[in-house]
């Protein structure tokens, strides 16, 4: 039987390129943050508050330009679990008459949509999106911001407490415009557009 101990020097070695004897771990722990991981995530949220951060995010009527003019939203992140954030945000778009399309590779359904593994497949099957909504950690988001870009969606959205500004670089430099710590679904009630 393995114990912690033993978990931890099979992946300390595996790290260190050595090759483990032992059965390969099955599951790790993700890492937790760091202080420096905190101190960064502190300084990028309060530059996007500032206006200090190194590219122009959508400010009050900029979001609601995005809001207004968008039809489909990807929802990249979203959950079938119903206490997650992503699916009230999701159904709050729905019944305001946005076409949500749920990404996430580990759900087949989500509030009786089909759910894709990829941006990528999904726009290729069900067509192009206007706006890409993620709940994802920041760490995952540049490459989220890659596909948003590959598919020719029009704004990156980064959900309430997601800031990354290497995927504002990627996005912005991609011709889309970006919102990041903000949710749709408080932005939608607040401003009482749809679509």
């Amino acid at each position: 039987m393995s114990t912690r101990s033993d978990e931890e020097s099979t992946v300390a070695a595996v790290e260190r390129g050595q090759s483990a004897e032992r059965s390969t771990v099955s599951a790790v722990e993700p890492e937790r943050p760091t202080w420096a991981d905190d101190r960064r995530r502190t300084r990028d949220i309060l530059d996007l508050q500032d206006g200090t951060g190194p590219i122009p995010t959508l400010d009050g009527p900029g979001v609601l330009a995005a809001l207004r003019t968008s039809r489909r939203i990807a929802i990249v992140g979203a959950s079938p679990n119903p206490w997650r954030p992503s699916q009230g945000v999701m159904r709050t778009l729905l019944a305001a008459g946005y076409d949500c399309v749920p990404v996430n590779p580990y759900a087949t359904e989500i509030l009786g949509l089909r759910s894709w593994p990829t941006l990528e497949e999904a726009v290729a099957r069900t067509g192009p999106v206007d706006l890409v909504d993620v709940f994802r950690r920041s760490d995952y988001t540049p490459d989220v911001a890659r596909s948003a870009v590959a598919v020719g969606a029009r704004t990156l959205w980064l959900q309430l407490g997601i800031v990354s500004w290497e995927a504002a670089e990627i996005a912005y430099a991609g011709g889309l415009g970006v919102v990041m710590d903000r949710c749709t679904a408080i932005e939608l009630r607040g401003l009482r557009v749809g679509p």
